[in-house]
């Protein structure tokens, strides 16, 4: 109400008390806006936090999905890992494994050129089982002798010692191991099935040549003697069906 017209209507009041009486309705206007200024700061100020927690959720749920994404990718690959290995390993000679000497679409033979002038090269052969796999495996051959671009075929044998059924995978190296691209190999036992039944004895041959193209490359200069390893593991089949080897140390299921 106008302090004027309270006035004008009450003369014998004195002055001083209307001017009192506007003090504090302007103390209570000036409270309404400084908190009215309070309130509009604190929903500038909490609204940056707002967007940042939002921005800082999106970014947790987009690293969780690639997470996610990744597990399943490396699940996929292990699966993958073995096969793409041995192709890799033959193809390329990597890790000491010799290359594959045909692929179906050219004919070894091209290649089954003798180098009649150079040394001959000493192959010697290896044979080893994983602690968990009662087998006796050994070379029948400690050694042959063959030129660049000659077949060779030796034998092993392997023994099931148990008294059950057990699958084995043999894996192969070759030592030095920059021999390996030129290592070929025709016919092979490795990275396949072998099931022997309980006090079985087998022969297993490996049919192989050293490529031409050794004699030709510098590298391979002083190098006379070669070393073909095979170790056998025991393996079985997993819930997916797919063949895989049994760590050493660790039982079968």
């Amino acid at each position: 109400m106008n302090t004027f017209y309270l006035a004008s209507r009450f003369p014998r009041v004195g002055s001083s008390f209307f001017r009192d009486l506007r003090q504090p309705l302007r103390a209570s206007r000036t409270a309404a806006r400084n908190i009215s200024n309070t309130t509009t700061r604190r929903a500038q100020y909490a609204s940056p936090w707002e967007a940042a927690r939002a921005e800082a959720r999106k970014k947790n749920q987009t690293t969780m999905y690639y997470g996610l994404s990744a597990g399943i990718l490396l699940l996929a690959l292990s699966y993958a890992s073995v096969p793409l290995y041995k192709m890799i390993c033959q193809q390329t000679g990597w890790s000491g494994q010799p290359v594959k000497a045909h692929d179906g679409s050219g004919d070894p033979a091209v290649r089954l050129k003798p180098v009649e002038d150079h040394r001959r090269l000493r192959i010697t052969f290896q044979g080893s089982v994983s602690d968990i796999l009662p087998w006796k495996f050994t070379p029948q051959q400690r050694e042959v002798r063959v030129l660049p671009g000659e077949t060779a075929l030796a034998f092993y044998t392997a023994t099931n010692k148990s008294d059950a059924d057990i699958i084995g995978v043999a894996t192969y190296s070759v030592t030095p191991a920059q021999v390996a691209p030129y290592f070929s190999k025709i016919q092979c036992f490795c990275f396949e099935e072998q099931r022997l039944n309980a006090g079985e004895t087998v022969d297993m041959p490996v049919f192989f040549f050293i490529d031409p193209e050794f004699a030709k490359d510098p590298n391979m200069k002083g190098i006379e003697t070669i070393t073909l390893n095979y170790t056998f593991f025991k393996a079985r089949y997993d819930k997916n069906g797919v063949l895989t080897t049994i760590p050493m140390g660790m039982a079968a299921a």
